[in-house]
C-alpha cells in the first residue's frame, strides 16, 4: 500500500532519500526499486526496523553490480542522526500524528534535506479521523495512538513556517476509511468478528491484484473519504 506518489515527488537515480518513521518499509522498498540511488530508512521501533529488513531479504534481487542501496537505523525523528543538508527527498507518511511536538520533527526535516529538496508527508485525514475517535477512545489514547487531528490548512502552515513552499495535494485509500471506523465500532470484537476479518481481506487482495474496479472505486472515493490527506513541499533555496 503506498500513499507517497515517488513520481511526484520526482525521485530519480543518484538522489539520496529519507523515510521518516519508515514502519515495516513500504516506502523504503517502493523508493528503492523507484531509482537508482540511496534509500534510508528509520523508526523508533526496532521491531520495525528488522520488519523492514527482512523485506527486503524477500524481496527480488537486484542485478550485480547496482547502485541501488539502502541503510536502516532506530532514530528519533526529533534529533535525527544526520548531516546538515545531507537528502535529496525526505518521506514522512503517517508519522507526525504521532509526535507531540511535530513542530520540533518539521525542522530537522529542513535540516536535513538539501535546498530546493522535496518532502512528501501524509497524516490521516481530519473527518475520517475525528469519525474514529468518536466511535472509540481507545483508538488514538492506546500507547503509540494519534495525539492529534490535523486540519490540512494547519498543517500546511506548520510545514511552511519551517521553511517549505507547498505545490500539490491529494488524498488516498478512500476504501480504507470505512475499514477503520468498521474497527473502532466493533473494538473489543475486532480480532474476532468476521465482518472486520473480510473488509481486511478485501483490502489485501485489492492492494495485491489492483483490480480495475477498486481502482475506479477509489478515484471515487478518495476525495470523498480518502483516509490520508497527502502533501508536497520544496524546501526555499540556500
Amino acid at each position: 500500500m503506498q500513499t507517497i506518489d515517488l513520481d511526484i515527488l520526482e525521485l530519480r537515480d543518484g538522489m539520496r532519500a529519507l523515510d521518516l518513521g519508515c514502519g515495516a518499509g513500504r516506502h523504503v522498498h517502493q523508493a528503492y526499486y523507484h531509482s537508482v540511488g540511496h534509500v534510508v530508512g528509520v523508526d523508533l521501533g526496532f521491531d520495525d526496523v528488522v520488519r523492514t529488513r527482512k523485506g527486503f531479504e524477500a524481496a527480488p534481487d537486484i542485478e550485480p553490480g547496482s547502485r541501488r542501496a539502502f541503510s536502516l537505523a532506530v532514530a528519533d525523528a526529533l534529533t535525527l542522526p544526520f548531516a546538515d543538508a545531507s537528502f535529496d527527498r525526505v518521506i514522512c507518511s503517517e508519522v507526525l500524528e504521532h509526535i507531540p511536538d511535530h513542530r520540533k520533527a518539521l525542522s530537522e526535516i529542513a535540516r536535513i534535506l538539501k535546498p530546493d529538496g522535496m518532502l512528501g508527508v501524509s497524516v490521516p485525514r481530519a473527518f475520517p479521523e475525528w469519525v474514529c475517535w468518536r466511535l472509540e477512545e481507545r483508538y488514538h489514547t492506546n500507547p503509540g495512538g494519534h495525539v492529534r487531528i490535523f486540519r490540512t490548512g494547519g498543517l500546511k502552515r506548520d510545514v511552511s513556517a519551517a521553511g517549505f513552499r507547498f505545490f500539490r495535494r491529494h488524498w488516498a485509500h478512500g476504501l480504507h476509511s470505512p475499514y477503520w471506523w468498521l474497527q473502532c465500532a466493533l473494538w473489543d470484537k475486532r480480532e474476532t468478528s468476521r465482518m472486520v476479518g473480510a473488509y481486511r481481506r478485501f483490502l489485501e487482495w485489492d492492494i495485491l491484484k489492483r483490480p480495475l474496479l477498486t481502482r475506479m472505486l477509489e478515484k471515487v472515493a478518495d476525495p470523498l473519504m480518502g483516509k490520508s490527506v497527502v502533501l508536497y513541499f520544496r524546501k526555499g533555496p540556500a
